[in-house]
């Protein structure tokens, strides 16, 4: 059936649902055949919906849009569905599946014998159904409580339409809650920040707002000052001063500091917040005297972060209060062996670093790019495993742990795997049932936040040794806390700080740029011939982008050979503005995988995804064992049924969905967060005043040192001062370093 010609003109459409073709339960994203009203022929509409059945009558309200695969589609923008009125409609809609006991064949036989007045005949004269022949009382009641489940389904649906809320939230609403649904949101909306992935604290609010909830009624402030409290968590800090969040609470909600003060008591009594106010706990980790000041002022925590800190806080001290309990060795023989069967001189510094390993149960090895932490890793283990010791490797990302066993010839595991998470906060390995091994070593440990440290150090089996290797210059985890800056900083823990650059390593200005940096001295910008570091002048953002652009093309590609899609990535501070990661992206997709006739590509979730497209995975999916940060190449993209295929490693291509593609993101730039813990043959970053307020020296450090054979910044060297000059990161406020 041809569509109208005109593509791009929002339009009202209704019709019957013909058949369902895809239908995502998670998001209510459904692909469906219809039959528009006063046509005979079938056509595609694209849309969402909590549930869809065929022979549902259908209003959208979209535009047309061509698919050089599919034919002409409507895009619905919005979609409503109900019960149909034709007995036609009738008859498709009860043997669609929906009610169990009615098939197609009993769907025909029930509406030849009740026509129209089918629904009411099942909810209120469930009995006569009986008189249709092979409907007996078993299937009768099969039957009338599948329909009432359907209408209640169908009725918070309703409800939840009715108050303002989009379907893919009404749908995660509704299988959170179920039948109880209404009641909980007249209950308390709020909750559903709480319970809810994906729901924050201003949609909730929106919600209670179209519930009638008063501004200061106490649920509302009792959600509003948790919100602050999970919102500066996801900035990193385990706690926060009680001023703070009274002051941010204030802007949020509106409210005198008497009731939110009133609220912050209950919480308290409640348990949901703890207020900490020992002099010399929870201190800001700046300059001491700052710290001091902190430190006098009350802190509440959200209690899960206050546990975490407190058990590492008791297994740091245990493990540190006893010395290593290996097979006797002798150290001087021991390394003289160790540099024999690498045929590699080992430093003072570096003999030292070995030595310490030998003799303590807890060790912290730190230092910067170039001071030979791997060499020294290396070394240590190969003495060790001569012994006999049982060695378990792990880090915090799959391409940390790749790493780290390319580099040590050891199976690595990230710390997620090594614990068997099974989801929803479980964990195969804890305290009960410990972990097997002698000497536990983790790298990357800048990267781990407090409840991952906290987990990993409670599974730790009695008598275990452990050795943790990171740079604490480098940006701080993701999730709260400052974990191996305030185990450093403490002076609790041995550790051995690496800061001889080696004669290899000295040569890079990648290196000897990024020290600079983290001295808060500006790097030596000026051209040099044969450079693995080059800083490029450009100004404005559009300037800086499509410098970025070229240079990813054609002219690194040209003069050093580099793949354009592999070897090449963009590091940038944002996701937003014009050269944040979205815009980055779309720029570089089409300079380097453009569209033609032959490449087969799909639009989902504001995103194109094209075969040959580099992509990454956002969240952790523990069925495809997929994770956050994993980087794959999209290899085929299937028509019919649509699936996406994308090969992550050598050995290991999986299958996506349309639904499940809001789990990948184009990744030709990433975030520099997202680049912990990976390396690239070459990376390019912008440098601009655009992102002046996340510019700081730990961002800049962590995104050259990503860079194993070039490193090009592009932009302002005002904004690279800038940068340098701030260290924003360390400004978190934790407990951890006090406890210690």
């Amino acid at each position: 059936m041809p569509p109208p010609k005109n593509t791009s003109k929002t339009e009202t459409l209704r019709g019957l649902v013909d058949r369902v073709v895809f239908h995502n339960e998670e998001n209510g994203y459904c692909i469906l055949k219809i039959v528009p009203e006063g046509k005979t022929g079938t056509a595609s509409l694209i849309g969402r919906a909590p549930r869809v059945v065929a022979g549902e009558e259908f209003e959208a309200r979209g535009v047309w849009e061509p698919n050089r695969d599919f034919g002409p589609q409507f895009k619905a923008g919005e979609l409503k569905l109900k019960r149909p009125d034709s007995l036609g409609g009738i008859e498709r809609y009860l043997g669609s599946g929906l009610i169990e006991g009615i098939g197609e064949k009993y769907a025909k036989r029930i509406v030849e014998k009740f026509g129209p007045k089918i629904f009411d005949i099942i909810e209120n004269e469930s009995k006569r159904l009986e008189e249709v022949e092979g409907v007996g009382k078993k299937r009768r009641l099969e039957i009338r409580e599948s329909w009432m489940k359907q209408k209640a389904i169908h009725s918070i649906m309703l409800f939840l339409h009715q108050h303002g809320i989009s379907t893919s939230r009404a749908l995660r609403i509704y299988k959170t809650y179920g039948d109880q649904a209404q009641a909980v949101l007249q209950e308390n909306p709020y909750r559903l920040a709480q319970d809810i992935r994906g729901i924050g604290f201003k949609t909730a609010d929106d919600i209670a707002y179209h519930l009638g909830v008063a501004n200061d009624a106490p649920e509302r402030i009792k959600a509003g000052v948790m919100h602050v409290l999970e919102t500066a968590a996801q900035n990193g800090h385990c706690c926060f001063p009680e001023a703070k969040v009274v002051e941010k609470a204030r802007e949020l909600l509106g409210s005198s500091d008497e009731l939110l003060s009133a609220q912050i008591d209950h919480l308290i009594e409640g348990d949901q917040i703890e207020r900490v106010s020992d002099a010399g706990t929870p201190a800001r980790n700046e300059d001491a005297e700052t710290a001091g000041k902190s430190a006098r002022t009350p802190f509440l925590y959200l209690p899960h972060l206050r546990a975490a800190e407190q058990s590492i806080a008791a297994s740091v001290k245990a493990l540190a209060a006893s010395p290593a309990a290996y097979p006797s060795i002798d150290e001087d023989a021991a390394l003289a062996w160790v540099m024999k069967k690498t045929g590699k001189e080992l430093a003072e510094s570096q003999q030292r670093a070995v030595r310490e390993a030998l003799r303590q149960r807890l060790l912290i090895i730190t230092g910067g790019p170039g001071v030979g932490k791997t060499t020294i890793l290396r070394s240590i283990l190969l003495i060790l495993q001569s012994k006999q010791v049982k060695i378990v490797l792990a880090a915090p990302t799959g391409r940390a742990a790749k790493r780290l066993s390319e580099s040590t010839g050891l199976e690595a595991k990230t710390l997620h795997r090594l614990l068997e998470y099974q989801g929803e906060g479980g964990w195969g390995r804890h305290r009960g049932k410990p972990l097997v091994g002698d000497l536990f070593v983790v790298d990357e440990a800048s990267m781990i936040d407090a409840p991952l440290m906290a987990q990993f150090l409670s599974a730790l089996p009695q008598g275990a040794h452990l050795l943790i290797v990171g740079d604490a210059d480098q940006l701080p985890s993701v999730g709260p806390g400052m974990v191996l800056h305030d185990l450093i900083a403490s002076g609790a823990v041995p550790c051995v700080k690496l800061t001889e650059i080696f004669r290899q390593a000295a040569s890079s200005r990648i290196i000897t740029s990024a020290h600079a940096i983290n001295r808060g001295e500006m790097p030596d910008l000026k051209p040099a011939s044969r450079s693995d570091f080059f800083f490029l002048e450009a100004g404005e953002p559009e300037e800086i982008r499509d410098l970025i652009v070229q240079l990813a093309h054609t002219r690194l590609p040209a003069k050093y050979g580099f793949d354009p899609i592999a070897d090449i990535q963009v590091l940038t501070p944002m996701n937003r503005n014009l050269l944040g990661t979205a815009s980055l992206n779309h720029s570089l997709q089409l300079a380097l995988n453009p569209p033609n006739e032959i490449k087969f590509e799909i639009e989902r979730f504001q995103t194109t995804f094209r075969v040959g497209d580099k992509v990454i995975q956002t969240h952790n999916n523990y069925d495809k064992e997929v994770f956050n940060g994993d980087i794959g190449h999209i290899t085929a993209i299937d028509a019919d049924p649509v699936k996406l295929h994308v090969r992550f490693d050598a050995q290991r291509t999986v299958e996506y969905e349309p639904g499940e593609l809001d789990e990948l993101k184009p990744a030709y730039a990433l975030t520099i967060h997202k680049s912990q813990g990976s390396e690239f043959p070459c990376v390019i970053i912008p440098v601009s005043t655009q992102h002046y307020v996340l510019l700081e020296r730990s961002l800049i450090y962590t995104a050259i040192t990503r860079a194993k054979k070039l490193c090009i910044l592009v932009g302002d060297e005002k904004a690279l001062s800038l940068a340098v000059s701030k260290q924003e990161s360390r400004k978190r406020f934790t407990g951890l370093r006090g406890m210690l």
